[in-house]
């Protein structure tokens, strides 16, 4: 029986919360368990849930840096760590406790993919799992994860990815992506890129920042300690540190936002249209990034934007992101309250799978099946169909998905044009070069698409269309 201390602290502590033994590691590593847990419970997004996480616990510096690495790279590698933990333990991985079974993913992240010493690595996480499961699934976890560490990364690779297998599963386990996305992406980049392309998918992204033009600016940006960024004249690159610290975006003058997502919104303000062009519209525009860009260029040009988004706190955050001048409303982007060829300009960032931004949203490749392409498709083609309509004779469309997926890209406005004599395609990459002369690799036009492997940047595709 322990001493009466011990007893008396085990009967206080809240089942299943964390030890309070003075140790910030536990700390650290229970809070990245606690998001990957609300991740799969929850469908939380561990972008939105890990810094209040982080804020809640006081979790700061290299404490903050290592239970982001952790959270994170424990949702990217988990298909490759759940085959080299399938081999490791004496119970199929779909009897093992889900709880327990997230342990022993965080664990064998630390031991295959960090530079933590395997012996600490095995140790604290033990430490978790009897914290989390008890003393019982702690000796389990122990003999599993020791197997795990008996090998590094490389030798696992090459018995649960090795050279001769299928193609789709070798690259499905050796990069941590379902099968249907390896098949989905190598169907858009070619098979001379996929390699790299999924590498990529699972590097950490930069922190890149939008300076809203007549709001803030990049020196602004550079003073707080953010880096120039290669294409957007408003991105800078935060190599560190955490972005609300500073104090334009702080503010809402400045912004995270990807530097893709600059680019494709300055296409849409640069394209070249026929007429007046004082009135835009984003039909799609929460949470904000693209229409808070928008809002600040249309406000210099003296053109107004209307932001819309069906539903009414993503409305309320779009608010948040753009200036007095831009209306914005909550609006089903299908069936608008507006007339027809009531802009100059028009928006379109479609909801979509969202295999563009797996570098940001690991978890994202775990929770979407085949099926949601197919799901989405008929919204998509609505959205830009309503987006058509709603632009005047000689305006711009600009169709955008954080997609690579042909089906979701090309294929849905190729699918609305058929139908359509009074559209043309105007050359995307053209127009984003006449913005960054350096930016290649777009693809041969009309559309363009952004690579994470090829511009650092998310998969974001563009299809600049004009009214005729």
């Amino acid at each position: 029986m322990p001493p009466a201390r011990n007893r008396r602290h085990t009967q206080n502590r809240r089942p299943g919360g964390p030890r309070k033994t003075g140790r910030p590691q536990d700390l650290v590593r229970r809070t990245a368990f606690d998001v990957i847990r609300a991740v799969e419970t929850r469908d939380a997004y561990a972008n939105l849930l890990l810094p209040a996480r982080l804020r809640d616990r006081g979790l700061t510096g290299r404490d903050a840096a290592l239970a982001t690495e952790l959270t994170y790279g424990t949702l990217r590698g988990r298909g490759t760590y759940d085959a080299v933990l399938a081999l490791c333990s004496d119970r199929e991985l779909r009897r093992i406790d889900a709880p327990l079974l997230d342990v022993l993913r965080l664990g064998a992240h630390q031991i295959l993919a960090t530079r933590i010493p395997p012996h600490a690595a095995v140790g604290t996480t033990v430490e978790l799992a009897r914290s989390v499961t008890g003393p019982g699934q702690a000796k389990f976890a122990n003999a599993v994860l020791r197997k795990v560490a008996s090998r590094d990364m490389d030798a696992w690779l090459e018995i649960v990815a090795p050279a001769g297998a299928d193609p789709t599963t070798r690259l499905s386990i050796a990069h941590s992506h379902p099968k249907w996305i390896v098949s989905a992406l190598r169907d858009a980049v070619g098979p001379d890129e996929i390699d790299e392309l999924l590498a990529a998918d699972n590097a950490r992204p930069r922190v890149t920042l939008v300076a809203r033009p007549g709001r803030s600016t990049l020196e602004e940006l550079h003073d707080a300690g953010a880096e120039p960024a290669p294409y957007s004249p408003y991105a800078a690159v935060l190599p560190e540190g955490d972005p609300a610290g500073i104090a334009a975006v702080n503010e809402g003058r400045a912004a995270v936002q990807d530097e893709a997502s600059q680019m494709v919104t300055l296409a849409l303000a640069e394209a070249p249209l026929d007429g007046p062009d004082a009135r835009w519209a984003d039909l799609c525009a929460g949470p904000g990034g693209k229409a808070g860009l928008l809002s600040a260029i249309a406000t210099q040009r003296d053109a107004r934007l209307l932001a819309a988004d069906v539903q009414p706190h993503r409305a309320g955050l779009v608010r948040r992101a753009v200036d007095d001048r831009t209306g914005v409303v909550a609006a089903d982007g299908t069936a608008p309250a507006w007339r027809p060829g009531s802009f100059d300009r028009v928006m379109v960032d479609a909801p979509c799978t969202g295999l563009g931004a797996l570098r940001r949203r690991p978890e994202a490749r775990w929770r979407r099946g085949p099926e949601s392409v197919a799901e989405l498709g008929p919204l998509q083609r609505a959205l830009l169909t309503t987006a058509l309509e709603s632009v005047r004779p000689g305006g711009v469309v600009a169709y955008v998905t954080c997609s690579p997926h042909l089906a979701e890209t090309q294929v849905v406005v190729d699918d609305v044009l058929r139908k359509r004599d009074d559209v043309e395609r105007l050359d995307a990459p053209a127009v984003l070069k006449g913005l960054a002369p350096d930016l290649t690799g777009l693809g041969d036009g009309p559309y363009a698409q952004f690579w994470p492997h090829r511009h650092g940047t998310d998969a974001m595709f563009l299809a600049l269309l004009r009214r005729t």
